[in-house]
């Protein structure tokens, strides 16, 4: 009986190797690591370089705005929502 592909294969079905365990739990991790070598070794035969590694070398992203924006009122670079603002004194 042939192997059945990863195609064939649900994350969720039994591994192809008869453990009894699921095919994610089992042999997933496994079975990628090979595809991804043998694409690897593909790259490197045909001179191009992999998908992956042109995303890597991308321009860096643009700079924020650094407008004043009043309406937005006092702003807390510390976080928790805290301001020194004095508290209010009296009764209640």
């Amino acid at each position: 009986m042939p192997e059945p592909t990863r195609e064939q294969i649900g994350r969720n079905d039994p591994c192809h190797c008869g453990s009894g365990r699921k095919y994610k739990q089992c042999h997933l991790a496994k079975d990628e690591e090979a595809e991804r070598t043998a694409r690897a070794k593909e790259a490197d035969q045909s001179g191009e370089a992999a998908p992956g590694e042109a995303a890597q070398v991308s321009a860096p992203p643009p700079a924020k705005h650094k407008t004043r924006q009043p309406w937005k009122g006092q702003q807390n670079t510390r976080g928790f929502g805290k301001l020194n603002i004095p508290r209010r004194s009296g009764g209640s």
